[in-house]
Order: structure tokens, then C-alpha cells, then sequence
């Protein structure tokens, strides 16, 4: 009875014990696409021109129904890796086919008319969130 006792005690307390350091990781039931990207804009571009591409790149999901998700940023990390590539941006799509629309959409073309003049550099990867 001993033996069980102590047993028990042992289960409970690993279990315990690994729901306090375990780590929770998002789990979608869909996947979804993510299509990353960051500028590093020209030293000369002023802050209201910047505002203006900002102003242009949140309009796109009221423009292009396929992007299911937006958000953006600037960079803050004190690593400083970021190759001075300064916004981000988020988007997320269905499928490969939802992002592929997004590409050569209209809407897009036009901030790329719009922002192109005024990024030095740019990064641009897309993943699936699993």
C-alpha cells in the first residue's frame, strides 16, 4: 500500500511539475499562410511620406478580400539584426491561391507605385503556420 501511495505521489507531483514549466504553443485548426514583409526605406523619405505608405499598405485588406489578416510594425529589438530594415508587415492568407490573387491585385500594384520610389531594401518570406 506503501509502494501505491508513494507512486501516486510521484505521478501527481511530475505532473504538476511539467504543467508548470510546459509552454503553450497556438495550435490552429486551419492553417493559415503568412506573407512577411519589411522595408528599410530611403534616409530621405520624410514621416509624412512614410505615414502616406503606411496609410496605403492598411488599406489593402478592405481592397483585396483574399487577405484575411493584417497588422504591422516598426522595429524594436534590441538585437539588432534587423539589417535596418525598419516596418513589418503581416498578412495572412487561406491558401497559396488567396496570396497569389493578392500579387498582381490592382490595389497592390498601385502602394507598390506608391511606396517602390522610397524603399532601399525589402524582405519578404511566407510561411505556413502549422
Amino acid at each position: 500500500m506503501k509502494k501505491i501511495i508513494l507512486f501516486m505521489v510521484f505521478v501527481i507531483t511530475s505532473m504538476t511539475h511539467a504543467h508548470a514549466t510546459s509552454v503553450s504553443v497556438a495550435v490552429t485548426e486551419d492553417p493559415i499562410l503568412r506573407h512577411v514583409v519589411s522595408f528599410k526605406f530611403k534616409a530621405a523619405t520624410s514621416q509624412e511620406k512614410l505615414n502616406e505608405i503606411i496609410a496605403a499598405f492598411k488599406a489593402l485588406p478592405q481592397q483585396i478580400l483574399t487577405i484575411k489578416a493584417f497588422e504591422w510594425g516598426t522595429n524594436n529589438s534590441p538585437e539588432g539584426l534587423n539589417k535596418e530594415l525598419t516596418h513589418c508587415f503581416l498578412l495572412s492568407f487561406e491558401s497559396e491561391a488567396s496570396r497569389d490573387a493578392y500579387l498582381p491585385h490592382p490595389a497592390h500594384k498601385a502602394f507598390g507605385a506608391i511606396a517602390a520610389p522610397y524603399i532601399e531594401d525589402v524582405f519578404v518570406i511566407d510561411y505556413w503556420v502549422n
